[in-house]
């Protein structure tokens, strides 16, 4: 563990995505023709343009937005971190946008062909991969200045100092703040199965088989190993920074200069690689599901005891290595768990939403008491906070706690509520904050979460228990002066 600056540092790291060949010629007219359509900005060595910035130098204050620049050589992970992070930020309520210069790349080239393209004598490769890289910092300052972004994480290899300082250079002439984020890998079994779990799918390599596509890749590598400078302690002391080694095993961090950037550090030394799984199920059927009653403590009913007892045949029949089980301190997930027969731990942080002055009663008293509430949660389920209780927003930031233990774990089982079970979903399968509140989780169904190479694989098992429908699709009618029968339309039945 290192401190620099007032930081600290420890945490993990990670796999990425490919690039392309080009020959002298074809792609002039494609570069003149992108560049005459507006979506190039101009070099950034253009003197004129460097002058214009100058004189329209944006000063960065404490709150001013924060550009992510990702470092390494290919095969290292960044493009994994890159889009994990996107999803986390904005999981938490920061607005951010990856930026790939590979894929700006791969919508100009249509056509790879060979590593040539990204010789270091290749002029036409270097033009190109120029302009694309000015194309995604156009795009960075649209989206942070214009479309009031908070992050963008522009994902490339950036491996020579003269690149990181254009990029720097940018940042200060459009007041962000600059944060790299390098990926330094020299574990030759880790490279390898990144190549194959990511590389050897890229559309650069559709119609080569493994062996090519894989000569192919390591010879696009040693392209650029000659030039590569990586962030050094001395020479580029004053940048905020983290350097990864090894996918976790050791973590360097540099002059942290915001809780932004507090934040991205702790999240990325949290991460990792090892192959899990994570499952996700709701508490067996409740007393007061069947009465359509929310939130409360109340028991499992006979439904919900069989469901416990099939969870933990079912759990058994997995065979899972080092299963941990989490539940909230809520009496109908404890008694889920004590089903299973092993030992279980209890976070207060996965109780159930609350829904204060509406708690234990039906969706059919909140609308004959509260009518103006239950048409205001309608508006905006996700912000919409119950008087005296949470909303949605409340409880991500609750749950942020479990998602960065989930993070640091291997397999998990969280046996939980229906509000909480669609906030942890939410996080895993990049779902907006407006889709968060309407996800489907059903009674005795367990969802199985498999890390890939940019997401998560999910799958819904089912365990031959009825119960009832607990799920309320968003109404059309979300007007405050609608009727009852409006109001009511989407509320499943009950007793």
């Amino acid at each position: 563990m290192f401190f620099r600056g007032g930081a600290l540092e420890e945490g993990p790291g990670l796999p990425l995505r490919p690039r392309a060949r080009v020959g002298p010629g074809p792609w002039s007219k494609q570069l003149s023709e992108l560049r005459g359509r507006g979506s190039l900005p101009i070099p950034m060595s253009d003197p004129k343009s460097q002058r214009a910035s100058q004189e329209n130098l944006r000063v960065c204050v404490t709150n001013c937005p924060t550009l992510i620049v990702m470092v390494g050589l290919p095969a290292r992970g960044k493009t994994y971190i890159s889009k994990k992070l996107t999803r986390y930020l904005n999981w938490i309520g920061v607005p951010t946008r990856e930026f790939n210069v590979g894929q700006y790349r791969r919508d100009l080239v249509k056509t790879y062909r060979s590593f040539e393209f990204f010789l270091p004598d290749n002029e036409e490769g270097l033009k190109i991969r120029k302009q694309c890289a000015e194309a995604a910092l156009r795009d960075v300052r649209h989206f942070l200045s214009d479309e009031d972004g908070h992050v963008a994480v522009f994902d490339a290899t950036n491996t020579t100092r003269e690149r990181r300082e254009t990029i720097f250079k940018f940042g200060e002439e459009n007041g962000y703040k600059t944060f790299f984020v390098e990926s330094i890998c020299v574990d030759p079994d880790v490279i390898a199965a990144n190549i194959v779990q990511v590389k050897l799918g890229s559309p650069d390599y559709i119609d080569c088989g493994n062996d090519e596509a894989t000569e192919d890749f390591m010879n696009r590598i040693e392209c650029y190993k000659n030039s590569y400078e990586t962030l050094d302690e001395n020479l580029d002391k004053d940048l905020s920074y983290i350097k990864i080694m090894d996918v976790g095993r050791s973590y360097l961090v540099n002059r942290v200069m915001d809780h932004i950037q507090s934040r991205i550090v702790y999240y990325l030394m949290n991460i990792h690689v090892t192959p899990r799984s994570i499952y996700l199920c709701r508490h067996g059927e409740s007393e007061m599901n069947i009465l359509g009653r929310i939130g409360g403590d109340p028991g499992l009913s006979p439904r919900g005891k069989e469901f416990a007892k099939n969870l933990a045949q079912f759990i058994n029949n997995q065979n899972i290595k080092d299963l941990k089980v989490w539940t909230s301190q809520m009496k109908r997930t404890i008694q889920t768990a004590e089903a299973l027969g092993v030992p279980y731990e209890q976070w207060k942080v996965l109780n159930e939403i609350d829904a204060g002055v509406c708690e234990e009663m039906t969706y059919e008293e909140i609308q004959e008491h509260h009518p103006m509430e239950f048409a205001l949660r309608d508006q905006d389920k996700y912000r919409y906070r119950y008087p005296k209780g949470e909303s949605y927003e409340d409880l991500v930031q609750r749950l942020e706690p479990v998602i960065m233990e989930l993070e640091r774990q291997e397999n998990v089982l969280v046996i939980c509520h229906q509000a909480v079970m669609r906030c942890l979903l939410a996080y895993f399968l990049d779902k907006t904050a407006e889709e968060l509140p309407y996800l489907k989780c059903p009674l005795h169904t367990v969802l199985k979460l498999t890390p890939v190479a940019y997401g998560c694989k999910l799958e819904s098992i089912f365990l031959n228990v009825e119960a009832v429908n607990t799920h309320r699709e968003r109404p059309e009618n979300v007007d405050i002066h609608r009727s009852r029968e409006e109001a009511l339309r989407t509320v499943p039945k009950h007793l």
